[in-house]
């Protein structure tokens, strides 16, 4: 029977790499931060479990070399929104690119793309993303497209639920998602711990993900259900909004532990709506919002970290890249999991978290991890 599935997945990070142990080096001649500030930046750097991070911007690795944040001495003018914008016009296009080019599809295929959708939640213009796209891959003028924006971390699942739907009315749909991120854009120069956190783990990345609806055999994961779970007590926990010196985020330290009492009613709400088989969930695949929500979500569950290791790995390769980064959680899973001995038809739980508080989910099964259109 067909259904719709991940076909295809790849991902791409910048090229300038942040090394998470020499970051708060940087921070602190950024901002003149006192020695007092200094040694809290390191705890809170070393806390995040990141070792490296990524930017389109060379901005954040080196002392001299600068394009948008000078050092604390000539901070002020601080880049403007439009400034910020700029750069993400001329990058966002190239990322996203190369994280669609990195998913191996024939050359031919892109003729046959039917719906393009693009998402992001750290920059916008237009015409956008989604036309820069088309022209990059000579996708057909009539590509029926739809734009995500400004949703936050759980974007991505808003996309594949779209997807997911579009396939299952037209049956011969072929839907590209490119998802690409440029958090550190994004950098304030806001002396709060909240503040310093969010500096501390957000990165730049993309992906690009296929949607269609074939037989087991030749799907990565087949998409099974979505499930979308509001906590209204921490809608000013977690927020994002447009300023006139970029995006300013609020990432309230009250998040980890708000998480943590509500995961598990949610958890169990998506496998009652979703009338899961046996309720069982063989494995686990949540966005690395940060260590703490990680640790928390996993001591309400009770699941070891080990059974979460996907997520661990992402954020210590490449930080929290928002909305892109449960695709790079699931590219990680595939990867290692077509290394072993893996059930078809095993149940994955897919979760993100972001502004709202919005949990978003979604129920996958393992198919033909071996599958390639190449």
């Amino acid at each position: 029977m067909r259904k719709p599935h991940i076909t295809a997945i790849g991902t791409a990070a910048p090229a300038h790499e942040i090394r998470q142990e020499l970051a708060p080096e940087w921070l602190a001649a950024s901002l003149a931060l006192d020695p007092s500030d200094v040694r809290k930046v390191r705890l809170i750097y070393k806390a995040t479990g990141i070792q490296t991070r990524y930017s389109t911007i060379p901005d954040f690795c080196s002392m001299e070399q600068r394009e948008l944040f000078p050092l604390a001495e000539n901070l002020e003018p601080f880049p403007t929104t439009a400034e910020r914008m700029a750069v993400y016009k001329r990058e966002a296009p190239l990322l996203a690119a190369r994280a669609i080019e990195n998913m191996q599809l024939p050359a031919n295929y892109f003729s046959r793309i039917t719906h393009l959708i693009t998402v992001s939640c750290t920059g916008m213009y237009a015409p956008g993303l989604d036309i820069d796209l088309m022209h990059h891959f000579g996708l057909p003028a009539h590509v029926q497209r739809i734009c995500i924006y400004f949703m936050g971390c759980y974007a991505a699942f808003n996309a594949l639920k779209t997807a997911d739907a579009i396939c299952r009315a037209y049956p011969d749909a072929k839907v590209l998602i490119a998802d690409v991120e440029l958090c550190t854009l994004h950098f304030q120069k806001i002396n709060t711990e909240d503040q310093l956190l969010a500096n501390a783990i957000f990165a730049d990345g993309a992906a690009g993900v296929l949607i269609e609806s074939v037989t087991s055999d030749k799907g990565l994961l087949s998409l099974e259900g979505f499930y979308s779970g509001l906590i209204p007590e921490g809608s000013s926990e977690m927020a994002w909004h447009i300023g006139d010196f970029g995006f300013e985020i609020k990432l309230s330290s009250y998040v980890p532990k708000l998480l943590g009492g509500k995961i598990k009613f949610l958890i169990d709400k998506t496998q009652e709506q979703l009338q899961m088989i046996d309720n069982k969930i063989d494995y686990f695949a949540f966005h690395p919002g940060g260590k703490k929500i990680l640790t928390e979500i996993e001591a309400s569950l009770g699941i070891t970290p080990q059974e979460n290791c996907w997520a661990y790995e992402v954020m210590k390769r490449f930080g929290n890249m928002s909305s892109a980064t449960i695709l790079f959680v699931l590219q990680h899973m595939i990867q290692t999991l077509r290394q072993e001995n893996y059930q078809k038809g095993a149940q994955v739980l897919a979760a993100a978290f972001g502004p709202g508080l919005i949990m978003e989910s979604a129920i996958v099964h393992l198919q033909n991890l071996h599958f390639s259109h190449a």
